[in-house]
């Protein structure tokens, strides 16, 4: 049957290797049980009507069985009753019904196995689901915690590259202060050297009184001193 092979892959399929699998869980949890409800419900009305072609194939089978047995009676009673060719008519009803009672035995095998395996999908897809609900909150709950854990790892490298940036700046004032350094090293060694004697010269180049001794001297005739 077409719903059969429609719906085969169902009662193969591993539910927690599909969740596995999902690249964006979180995002894709509730799409992917959404499609299995819409599956389920057409699994489920496929089912229902699988089944009553079972129970209508058996009752036909029913039905034909219990006029084999009564036309058998009958032969019965026409046989105990003398009348022969009566018997014969009521042998030969039971024998046709009998060759249609064989192709309505196969007819419902057949509705029988296609009734167990539609009710075997039917089973399990609702497993499924319900394994898939009961799994939800817990893959949200680990998906969250994952990005978290990215936040962390995302806030510990930049924190290191911080890191680095000082070292970085530490470097560049070590060379600033040695390039510093060696610019007041060629200023000094740039300017000219001190010539004492001429800084001697002027301390005692006057040799005469200065006008300061001249009006000291003054003032001390003045006072008598």
């Amino acid at each position: 049957m077409a719903i059969l092979e429609r719906f085969g892959d169902i009662i193969k399929a591993n539910i927690n290797a599909v969740i596995d699998k999902m690249e964006n869980p979180s995002k894709m949890i509730d799409q992917y049980l959404r499609d299995m409800m819409e599956d389920f419900a057409e699994v489920k009305k496929s089912t229902a009507q699988v089944m009553a072609e079972e129970t209508r194939a058996k009752r036909q089978l029913d039905d034909n069985q219990a006029e084999v047995a009564k036309y058998a009676e009958l032969a019965k009673k026409a046989l105990k009753a003398g009348n022969e060719e009566d018997a014969r008519v009521f042998i030969k009803k039971k024998q046709d019904l009998e060759n249609i009672g064989a192709s309505l035995m196969t007819t419902y095998a057949v509705a029988h196995e296609n009734a167990v395996k539609m009710r075997q999908m039917h089973d399990k897809l609702a497993s499924d689901i319900e394994t898939l609900k009961t799994r939800r909150e817990m893959i949200k709950a680990k998906v969250a915690v994952a990005k978290t854990q990215e936040t962390i790892n995302d806030v510990s490298a930049s924190v290191s590259s911080a890191k680095g940036a000082m070292s970085a700046f530490d470097r560049m004032e070590e060379k600033a202060d040695k390039m510093l350094d060696a610019a007041n090293a060629v200023a000094e060694l740039n300017a000219q050297p001190a010539d004492e004697a001429a800084a001697l010269e002027e301390k005692y180049g006057a040799t005469g009184p200065t006008a300061v001794d001249d009006e000291l001297e003054r003032l001390k005739s003045e006072l008598g001193i």
